[in-house]
């Protein structure tokens, strides 16, 4: 898998992808507060796609949203629907592309397994993070249903998704691990970044 394989089949994806989004209210309102979305956040969108959980970051009063999505068709989608100066939404490799300052909240929603290296991920966000800022990586259905559905036409483009404990294992080298949940309705670990700005 390389990233352009990546790029294209979202690019792909990108005009039904709303139409075909299945949202389990709970789990994404659980997902953002085990996140620690609220008031006043400055936020990482992490392969944001076409925004799909930007309206509940600002129903949440974050600060500022930064999202960030390799493929550009998923991007200009998600900048045509919100053209709001609290928003701003980058085309790029999450790994690489500079975004500027620091996070209160980082997440990735629905992605990991379409990044062949989840260690360099984890280690390249949380240096992104505040004092005090967390990290979230999670998917609103259960490990099973995630790589039951990328054994379909998405096998070309995902790695799989591994066991929560192990991404866990990988958090902990660089935040403090808060949330580490797999069960049979969502899928999340989450870390916080010391006050003081050091890994654990």
């Amino acid at each position: 898998m390389d990233r352009e394989q990546v790029r294209a089949y979202f690019n792909a994806a990108a005009a039904r992808w709303d139409q075909e989004m299945v949202r389990r209210e709970d789990v994404i309102q659980r997902i953002l507060d085990n996140a620690n979305v609220g008031p006043g956040a400055d936020v990482l969108d992490v392969a944001c796609g076409t925004g799909v959980l930007i309206p509940d970051y600002l129903r949440r009063r974050v600060r500022s949203v930064v999202g960030v999505d390799l493929s550009p068709a998923m991007a200009e989608q998600a900048r045509r629907k919100f053209p709001r100066p609290e928003v701003r939404i980058l085309c790029g490799d999450a790994m690489t592309t500079p975004a500027e300052g620091a996070f209160d909240c980082i997440l990735d929603d629905n992605a990991i397994p379409h990044f062949t290296d989840a260690e360099g991920l984890i280690r390249s966000l949380a240096g992104r993070l505040k004092p005090g800022g967390t990290i979230s990586v999670a998917h609103g259905m259960s490990r099973e249903e995630i790589n039951r559905h990328h054994q379909g036409s998405a096998s070309a483009v995902s790695v799989g998704l591994m066991p929560a404990e192990e991404l866990a294992r990988i958090f902990a080298r660089y935040v403090t691990v808060t949330t580490v949940l797999s069960d049979d309705r969502m899928y999340q670990v989450a870390g916080t970044r010391s006050s003081a700005g050091r890994a654990p």
